[in-house]
């Protein structure tokens, strides 16, 4: 019977962890391990895969090195960098490298799924991701997905709605300035209050605050 989940390599030369990631990695993909940087950037250079997971610390390379030298091959697999390594400057060389994304360990699987998730989305079209505590909102596609149990659509109104909060996090916004940066001339303050029960309801009711006698802000998840 053909194997219909995607594709993952896992590149992590710890003999512990290395096989515990692979087995739990398994209940979503077909997982391809290898333990060092030479064959992990021959596999990853001459196999599909759907997602590559790579280790900072690999026998032979950095896997900075490893995504880096992918890259500049044309390999444009979404790349999850995992590291013991969580100063920002580290972080920040992942990323500069081509990395998609970057986990620090210790972390909890459910993040791991998450992030993977995260990230094949981002590179099958849904576009740029804006993060609402544990909720990730694709304003390009109008998708906002639930940490609890996938997707919702939101209209182009809802969705309009959201992005103008979830941009500017740290704001409170009147309903006379929602009014004019989301709905159309003519369009009353009621409106304001009915759009955000949508959001709220196809959401979290706490994903939008009411702040008492000025309107309303993202809220704190």
């Amino acid at each position: 019977m053909t194997d219909t989940r995607p594709r993952l390599l896992l590149v992590e030369d710890d003999g512990e962890l290395g096989p515990l990631l692979r087995d739990v990695l398994e209940e979503v993909y077909a997982v391809t391990l290898r333990s060092d940087a030479r064959t992990g950037f021959e596999t990853a250079r001459d196999e599909p895969f759907d997602a590559l997971v790579i280790d900072r610390r690999l026998p032979g390379a950095d896997g900075v090195d490893v995504v880096e030298s992918l890259r500049a091959r044309g390999v444009t697999t979404p790349v999850l960098m995992l590291t013991a390594l969580g100063a920002v400057p580290d972080k920040v060389r992942g990323l500069d490298a081509g990395a998609n994304d970057y986990l620090v360990k210790p972390f909890e699987f459910d993040e791991l799924f998450a992030r993977l998730r995260s990230i094949r989305r981002v590179l099958s079209g849904e576009g740029a991701m804006l993060r609402i505590g544990a909720w990730e909102f694709f304003p390009e596609s109008r998708s906002v997905y639930s940490p609890y149990d996938g997707r919702r659509i939101l209209t182009g109104r809802e969705n309009e709605l959201l992005r103008l909060f979830a941009t500017h996090p740290q704001r409170t916004f009147t309903r006379e300035q929602i009014l004019r940066a989301v709905f159309d001339a003519g369009d009353l303050p009621g409106n304001v209050d009915t759009y955000v029960h949508y959001v709220r309801r196809k959401t979290d009711p706490d994903i939008i605050t009411t702040v008492r006698g000025q309107g309303y802000r993202l809220g704190q998840l």
